[in-house]
């Protein structure tokens, strides 16, 4: 299935956390925290602004980037665990 978001939306997949501790202990999946970090793997056109142009998004498809714990919707597309986000919902982009 082809997903393309609308405006100032983008699609994120997330970057697992580590697993493992610097000391080596395990930390299963029930006790880890929602990653905050992702690659953007689509992005819509722009926002409209008021005058009716379209305001194109500063980030592109393939930045990683930081985000905040609870930003976005969770969703399931083609058996892939994705985030949809507002491009303001994005902290950063990482070199």
């Amino acid at each position: 299935m082809a997903f393309r978001p609308l405006h100032d939306r983008i699609v994120v997949e997330s970057l697992d956390s580590e697993s493992k501790t610097a000391g080596g202990i395990i930390i299963p999946d029930t006790a880890k925290e929602k990653p905050m970090q992702g690659k953007i793997v689509s992005v819509g056109p722009g926002a409209t602004g008021s005058d009716g142009n379209v305001i194109p998004l500063s980030v592109k498809k393939g930045d990683i980037i930081l985000y905040g714990k609870w930003s976005g919707t969770e969703v399931k597309i083609d058996g892939k665990e994705l985030l949809i986000m507002r491009e303001s919902d994005v902290m950063g982009v990482l070199n």
